[in-house]
């Protein structure tokens, strides 16, 4: 133990060193994160799949009547938490963060928001707001796709050949 806090000391001194030893933090921490997600992302699909058997047994109006809205809500959560398994991986792999996967997942966050949005409980500004995060997201996305000479880098997003 005492070897290693008299390496770690040193190696703050030295650059080369510590940017080693950041990037190893970095890893682990990305590593933690995307076995979280993983598990985040299986308990939502066994959740899903409870409700989904739940309404099909328990509904005497029909199926889906009252919860579709939540239902459409659980697949985005999905989505969304499959973009972002996706951004952290893509990180691991070229150690960068892919801003056009970000603005996607946003993207798909706000557009989730919208789906499930009840207009009975919101005012004017709220949807305003809404309206002007879905433009500037939308302008950033094509900004950064254009800036990428068209070609995308997401998997979800992709031009075809």
């Amino acid at each position: 133990m005492v070897s290693f806090m008299k390496t770690l000391w040193k190696a703050l001194y030295q650059d080369r060193e510590f940017i080693h030893i950041m990037e190893m933090v970095e890893g682990l921490v990305s590593r933690i994160l995307s076995v979280a997600m993983v598990a985040v992302i299986l308990v939502a699909c066994v959740d899903l799949v409870f409700l989904l058997s739940g309404q099909l047994t328990d509904s005497p109006d029909g199926f889906f009547t009252k919860e579709l809205q939540d239902i459409f809500g659980r697949f985005l959560s999905i989505l969304i938490a499959l973009e972002i398994l996706e951004n952290i991986t893509a990180y691991l792999r070229k150690h960068v963060v892919q801003v056009e996967l970000v603005v996607a997942t946003s993207l798909t966050a706000v557009a989730r928001k919208i789906i499930l949005l009840d207009l009975k409980k919101v005012d004017g500004t709220e949807i305003i707001g809404l309206a002007l995060a879905i433009a500037a997201l939308s302008l950033s996305y094509w900004l950064i796709r254009e800036s990428n000479g068209g070609k995308g880098s997401t998997g979800f997003f992709k031009r075809k050949p």
